[in-house]
Protein backbone atom coordinates (compact mmCIF):
# COMPACT_ATOMS: atom_id res chain seq x y z
CA UNK A 1 0.00 0.00 0.00
CA UNK A 2 1.73 3.46 -0.98
CA UNK A 3 0.50 7.00 -0.15
CA UNK A 4 0.91 9.37 -2.02
CA UNK A 5 1.59 13.29 -0.64
CA UNK A 6 -1.78 14.19 -1.18
CA UNK A 7 -3.45 11.89 1.30
CA UNK A 8 -5.78 13.73 3.51
CA UNK A 9 -3.54 12.25 6.44
CA UNK A 10 -0.28 13.01 4.93
CA UNK A 11 -1.62 16.64 4.65
CA UNK A 12 -3.13 17.16 7.51
CA UNK A 13 0.03 15.82 9.37
CA UNK A 14 2.87 18.53 7.19
CA UNK A 15 0.20 21.19 7.80
CA UNK A 16 0.28 20.34 11.86
CA UNK A 17 3.85 20.26 11.67
CA UNK A 18 4.55 23.43 9.63
CA UNK A 19 1.90 25.16 12.27
CA UNK A 20 3.87 24.24 15.60
CA UNK A 21 7.43 25.14 13.67
CA UNK A 22 6.02 28.17 12.76
CA UNK A 23 4.37 28.92 16.26
CA UNK A 24 8.13 27.61 18.05
CA UNK A 25 9.46 29.95 16.23
CA UNK A 26 7.60 33.03 16.95
CA UNK A 27 7.76 32.44 20.68
CA UNK A 28 11.45 32.16 20.67
CA UNK A 29 11.59 35.69 19.07
CA UNK A 30 9.57 36.94 21.23
CA UNK A 31 11.34 35.19 24.16
CA UNK A 32 15.07 36.84 23.06
CA UNK A 33 13.06 40.38 22.55
CA UNK A 34 11.67 40.12 25.85
CA UNK A 35 14.99 39.28 27.47
CA UNK A 36 17.08 41.91 24.99
CA UNK A 37 14.26 44.56 27.17
CA UNK A 38 15.47 42.96 30.33
CA UNK A 39 18.60 43.18 29.80
CA UNK A 40 18.07 46.81 28.59
CA UNK A 41 15.87 48.17 31.71
CA UNK A 42 18.82 46.27 33.84
CA UNK A 43 21.62 48.53 32.16
CA UNK A 44 19.60 51.59 32.18
CA UNK A 45 18.91 50.76 36.53
CA UNK A 46 22.36 49.79 37.41
CA UNK A 47 24.62 52.92 38.01
CA UNK A 48 27.67 52.90 35.67
CA UNK A 49 31.13 52.98 36.83
CA UNK A 50 31.47 56.39 34.55
CA UNK A 51 28.74 57.78 36.08
CA UNK A 52 29.90 57.61 39.64
CA UNK A 53 33.07 59.67 38.86
CA UNK A 54 31.27 61.67 36.77
CA UNK A 55 31.66 65.87 37.90
CA UNK A 56 28.60 64.98 40.04
CA UNK A 57 30.52 62.79 42.29
CA UNK A 58 33.47 65.24 42.42
CA UNK A 59 30.74 67.80 43.31
CA UNK A 60 29.33 65.74 46.07
CA UNK A 61 32.81 65.40 47.45
CA UNK A 62 33.35 68.67 48.06
CA UNK A 63 29.93 69.71 49.51
CA UNK A 64 30.85 66.43 51.92
CA UNK A 65 34.33 68.31 52.89
CA UNK A 66 32.50 71.35 53.04
CA UNK A 67 30.08 69.87 55.63
CA UNK A 68 33.32 68.18 57.74
CA UNK A 69 34.80 71.48 57.90
CA UNK A 70 31.60 73.36 58.66
CA UNK A 71 31.11 70.46 61.92
CA UNK A 72 34.82 71.21 63.17
CA UNK A 73 34.10 74.93 63.63
CA UNK A 74 30.96 74.42 65.16
CA UNK A 75 31.76 71.69 67.51
CA UNK A 76 35.10 74.11 68.22
CA UNK A 77 32.80 76.74 68.92
CA UNK A 78 30.71 74.61 71.43
CA UNK A 79 33.49 73.56 73.45
CA UNK A 80 34.81 77.13 73.87
CA UNK A 81 38.68 76.83 71.53
CA UNK A 82 39.01 79.84 69.62
CA UNK A 83 39.91 79.01 65.98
Amino acid sequence: MTTSLLDPTVVTAMSSLVAVIVIAAALLRGWQEWLALKRQELERSAPSEAAEEGPGFGTARIELADLKERIRKLEAIASGVEL
